[in-house]
């Protein structure tokens, strides 16, 4: 389970930076699209601004569903491996102060709970993705179908779903044995 929780966050990282760069390319287009149709550039450069113009400078088309559609990826992505080795945020001001057994407790009820969640997510996924393929939706600039992101999306939730009742297993093993199998909190380091 840790390892496809590093190659999932691994995967998300890879299309997290391919759309920051995406983004990069787009906000630059857009940039020198705007300098080289302003009154200046065209009274400075003449054709050659003109000729910028005509090579396509500009923003990427469709650039902000192409975005749209990688977060979602990249997030369920993460996820795994946010939940295995246990990266999500916490408060434990009221329970750093209890018994060991009662804070296995917590993280056994937490752990349950989070894993019907992602299972309710991942179904909900499945469901939207296909009622985009029933009525053949599509995006507005890129005209692709919009179940594909919705499938993207699908692949790391299904498997951060199975991560999170694995750890609500692993958990509830630990409650009842009374012996740690996986540190809370251990980071990405255990």
């Amino acid at each position: 389970m840790n390892k496809i929780a590093r190659y999932m966050a691994i995967l998300g990282g890879i299309i997290l930076t391919l759309l920051v760069l995406l983004t990069c390319v787009s906000v630059a287009g857009r940039a020198l699209n705007t300098l080289f149709h302003s009154g200046l550039a065209q009274s400075l450069l003449g054709d050659a601004a003109q000729a910028v113009l005509d090579a396509g400078v500009g923003p990427v088309l469709g650039d902000f569903e192409l975005v749209e559609a990688g977060i979602a990826f990249a997030i369920f992505a993460f996820i795994p491996l946010c939940q295995i080795t246990g990266g999500h945020a916490s408060v434990d001001i009221f329970t750093s102060a209890l018994p060991v057994k009662a804070n296995r407790f917590i993280q056994m009820i937490v752990e349950i709970l989070f894993s019907f969640a992602l299972i309710l997510i991942a179904w909900r996924l499945y469901d939207g993705m296909q009622s985009k393929m029933r009525y053949n939706e599509t995006t507005f600039l890129l005209q692709f179908p919009i179940w594909w992101a919705y499938a993207a999306s699908l692949v790391p939730a299904v498997i951060a779903a199975v991560v999170a009742v694995y750890m609500a297993v692993v958990r509830i093993a630990e409650f009842f044995s009374g012996r740690t199998i996986i540190h809370v909190g251990g980071g990405a380091e255990h």
